[in-house]
């Protein structure tokens, strides 16, 4: 294997314009969900308001997942996800127009607060194109030999744009409020739809152009529960995040139970962000992919105490650190995770697999903010986060014991004959 170069993803350069149209797209988007998830509380003071937001996300990212998939291979990446781009700015631009005080004055709560959830219900339609038509971009910006390491800086901005974005829309809201935040929002999702044109078009890989969709589908489903190191990386990451859905009440934590305002919740927000870029940032120097089954499980194990310990603080300061080694074990995750998708996924079914992996782990984010919000309903907020962090050691310690070929799963020879396989192109 050659020596590992922790920079090599970056030495391309429309890697790099990647990033920054990723980094642009994801500041916004996370400081909307921040931004809004401030707005719906305020207007409702119920954490189930909270948990109906992602309950509104998913129906649509769920029920469009498998289809996006087939259509994102079936067209060309770069333009599809522009058009992406350019429907998501109608939504930034409707969250804007909804909270300005023209609308606050003359329509009712509740007209404002459903409104809300209809912009998010179609942000739902539109991540089920995004998640597909990023991963197959990537993957065709750069060599398959460096994947891994495209994975780590392709994560690492993600959760470096996580950090400023969730962090920026605490200390936002307080300085110039909530209208002007999404004003702020707007203008990022802009940028990030001119800077992407400075990628090139590229080819459709896809040899099956004109595939009836039914069969398409069956194939893209077929090869995700048939590949094992797939199905189980997806399949524990799932259940992981169903059950420690803790940020989707983080809130109320900042309001209620930790009584430190909107400047605390950015910190609150920001604290798991924080974790995982800084763990990002070392994988990309000590690559994991040697016992990669073993350690990913080690880290789940890891998120689930951390969202236990979290839910029973009291003390603003232990819940951050809590929070902060969410962010480092799940960071991990992210990684080995991205890199057993790109590895092990055919070029022509990029779309298909990314779907599935959006309805495994992507949806799970909204379905577990439902969870987390019904559940504090029933049983209280910081009972609700200690029973999911619970749920997530459970379903670790399962798949430890029942699944003996996942935690000897290496992917060194996967890297090994991409390496070749480039040598010989």
């Amino acid at each position: 294997m050659a020596k590992n170069d922790p920079y090599a993803a970056l030495r391309i350069k429309e890697f790099n314009i990647f990033l920054l149209v990723r980094f642009a797209l994801v500041f916004g988007w996370s400081m909307q969900f921040v931004v809004i998830e401030w707005q719906v509380y305020a207007l409702t003071k119920d954490p189930l308001s909270l948990g109906i937001i992602g309950l509104m996300e998913i129906i649509p990212a769920l029920g469009m997942a498998l289809f996006a998939g087939h259509i994102v291979d079936q067209k060309e990446k770069r333009n599809l996800l522009a058009l992406c781009i350019a429907a998501f700015s109608l939504i930034s631009f409707g969250l804007f127009w909804l909270t300005s005080p023209e609308i606050s004055e003359s329509w009712s709560t509740k007209a404002i607060l459903y409104s809300i959830y209809g912009l998010v219900f179609f942000g739902g339609f539109l991540r089920s194109f995004f998640g597909p038509s990023i991963f197959s971009l990537v993957a065709l910006i750069v060599p398959k030999k460096i994947y891994p390491n495209a994975a780590t800086w392709n994560s690492s901005t993600w959760q470096m744009s996580r950090v400023l974005g969730v962090g920026f829309a605490g200390f936002s809201i307080s300085w110039i409020g909530v209208h002007w935040s999404l004003c702020i929002i707007f203008g990022l999702i802009i940028f990030a739809l001119v800077v992407l044109f400075q990628v090139k078009k590229k080819p459709i890989l896809n040899p099956n152009i004109g595939e009836p969709m039914i069969q398409s589908l069956k194939e893209g489903v077929n090869f995700v529960f048939k590949t094992k190191a797939v199905l189980g990386a997806l399949t524990l990451d799932m259940v992981s995040v169903l059950f420690g859905g803790a940020v989707a009440l983080l809130a109320v934590f900042a309001e209620d139970i930790l009584k430190v305002g909107p400047r605390g919740f950015g910190v609150l927000v920001a604290a798991p962000s924080v974790g995982a870029f800084l763990t990002m940032l070392v994988t990309a120097y000590i690559p994991i992919s040697k016992n990669a089954g073993m350690k990913l499980l080690i880290a789940i194990f890891g998120f689930g105490a951390c969202i236990v310990v979290f839910g029973l603080s009291s003390t603003f300061w232990i819940s951050v650190v809590a929070l902060f080694f969410s962010g480092v074990t799940d960071g991990v995750s992210m990684v080995i995770r991205q890199t057993i998708l790109q590895l092990k996924t055919p070029d022509h079914m990029r779309g298909r697999v990314s779907s599935v992996n959006s309805m495994f782990v992507g949806s799970s984010n909204e379905l577990g903010a439902f969870e987390s919000g019904l559940t504090a309903k029933l049983m209280g907020t910081a009972t609700a986060v200690v029973f999911g962090g619970t749920m997530t050691l459970i379903t670790v310690i399962t798949t430890a014991v029942v699944s003996p070929s996942f935690r000897k799963l290496d992917l060194r020879q996967d890297i090994e004959e991409h390496e070749k396989e480039e040598e010989t192109v």
